[in-house]
Parts: C-alpha cells; structure tokens; sequence
C-alpha cells in the first residue's frame, strides 16, 4: 500500500495516475475528495483531511509500505512552520506505522553553502533531516524552479511581460511538474533502495529569465518581455498578496540563494534529467491556459 499526499496538486495527480497505471494500491490523503476524478475515486482508498492532521496521517499510515510526501504550498507565518512543523505529525505517524519507505518532494541546496540561509529552501531541506529521523529509507526529489510557475503569471503574460528579482541573463535549471512525478512513482514502485539520499531532478537545459520570456513569446505569437525587480518590490508585492514578513522574505533568500548558484551545484551526470523542455512545456501548459483565460 502506498499513501499519497497532495493527490489533486500539480504532481501528486501526476505521481496518482502513473501509480494506478502500474497496479499499485493506493490510499490517497484528500481534503475534499469530490476534486479527484470519478475514475481514480473508485480505484483508491480515501482519507479525507490534511496531512498536517495527527488523527489523519495516524490513521493513512497504518498498514502502509511508502508514503510520498509534499508540504502543501500554503503560505505559513514562517518558512519552518510551513515545512518542519507542517511534518511534525507525519514524522510522529511514520514512526508509529512503521513505514518502510519514503518519497518526499524538496528543494535542491543540500550540501551547499546556501544549505543554512536559504530561506523556504532551507525549510524544505530540514523537513527531509526531520523525515529521515523516523527511521525509514527517504528520497528526496530534490527540485529547482517548476517551469509551471510561470502559469501563475498567465494573466501578466497576456499583457506581455512576466516578473522576477532574479538577473535576466543568468541561467537555471528548471524542471516540468510531470517528470518530477515521473522521478517520484519510479522510487515508489520499485523499493528495492535503501538508506537516505536527495536525488536532483533536472530539466534537459538550463535557462535564463530572459531567454524563458523568449521561448513564450515565441510559442504563444505574441512578444512577452522579463521585467526584473528588485527584491524589495518582489517582497512588498508578496506581502501585499497576503503572505507575512517573515513568509516573504523567506521566497526572497531562497530566490537570491538561487541566483547566486545553489541550484546550479547539481551535478546533471548524477541527476535524473527529466524529458520536458521548457519550449515543449509552454506549448503543452501554458500556450492552452494563455489562450483560453485561465
């Protein structure tokens, strides 16, 4: 048996359907069960709630082989208490249950100089340490930046422009939804690992802000230009979308930590190197969301 968190978020609906595809019996941790398909309802157990809850990851846990494991991206009052406290309970849950096996999505920055100061990376990077205390073999699908983030900027995009804080010209490895939950249900599948480790998950080329507002100008037919902030503005626009303090300057150093070079440590002859590019992502995802409006 093997429990999913977040099965109806970017990768875990992902991480659900090849899961399926391959037989696994599943039991899903949902808050509202009525998001998941009719078809994947009736192919899986549901525990319904959040997987921050002590009664429900007790309860998900029980009998259970693997666990794939993402904090939800729910703005917090702090990096910690969205990732480390958020676990707490899971932790607890894991070690009770016994569970053999663990999946967890997290950032890449371990074993770098930014690994302490890396804001909500850092976070990310401690809730694996706190995973990984329980005892069970852990994974860690160690991410850059999600090429679907810029799907959050579609209604900017419209306008031909995207924004960020971090240098037009300096290239970073991104990487699709998709293939980190490819990286995912391959470790779930085949448990034959042990101990505890981070495995990067790397998209096939590296970019730079300026050449990513490129490709979807060119993709989508119409000019789209990288508008750099300072990381003042970014952190008072994230205020003002209601994150705290504490919260927004937690994205600002993990952000500087990335132009600074922690994402680009990654070794690509060690990491899995996912399939999508970035040009074949805006035709599939963003190109479809740019044009229908949302």
């Amino acid at each position: 048996m093997i429990v999913v968190t977040t099965p109806t978020g970017n990768i875990g609906a992902h991480v659900v359907q090849l899961l399926l595809n391959a037989g696994e019996p599943l039991r899903l941790i949902v808050r509202d069960a009525s998001k998941l398909t009719k078809a994947v309802r009736e192919s899986v157990e549901i525990v319904e709630g959040s997987h921050g809850d002590a009664a429900i990851v007790d309860r998900a846990f029980r009998g259970a082989d693997a666990v794939f494991w993402l904090c939800p991206p729910t703005p917090a009052p702090t990096p910690a208490a969205a990732t480390i406290d958020f676990a707490r309970p899971a932790a607890d849950a894991l070690r009770r249950a016994g569970v053999a096996h663990v999946v967890a999505v997290t950032t890449l920055g371990r074993d770098t100089s930014w690994e302490h100061s890396a804001g909500n990376a850092t976070g990310s990077i401690q809730m694996v340490n706190l995973l990984r205390e329980t005892g069970a073999a852990v994974r860690g699908i160690a991410l850059p930046a999600f090429m679907d983030n810029a799907r959050r900027q579609v209604d900017a995009i419209r306008q031909g422009k995207m924004f960020g804080p971090i240098d037009p010209n300096k290239k970073l490895p991104h990487t699709a939804a998709c293939d980190s939950a490819a990286a995912a249900a391959a470790l779930l599948i085949d448990r034959s690992w042990s101990g505890q480790q981070d495995v990067p998950v790397l998209g096939p080329e590296e970019h730079s802000y300026a050449e990513l507002a490129a490709i979807i100008s060119d993709v989508i037919g119409s000019e789209v230009r990288y508008v750099h902030q300072s990381y003042e503005a970014y952190k008072q626009a994230a205020i003002e979308r209601g994150l705290t303090p504490a919260f927004a300057q937690g994205y600002v150093n993990m952000l500087r930590a990335k132009e600074e070079g922690m994402d680009n440590v990654a070794s690509r002859a060690t990491a899995i190197i996912g399939q999508t590019s970035f040009r074949q992502w805006v035709e599939n995802e963003l190109k479809p969301a740019v044009v229908r409006g949302n």
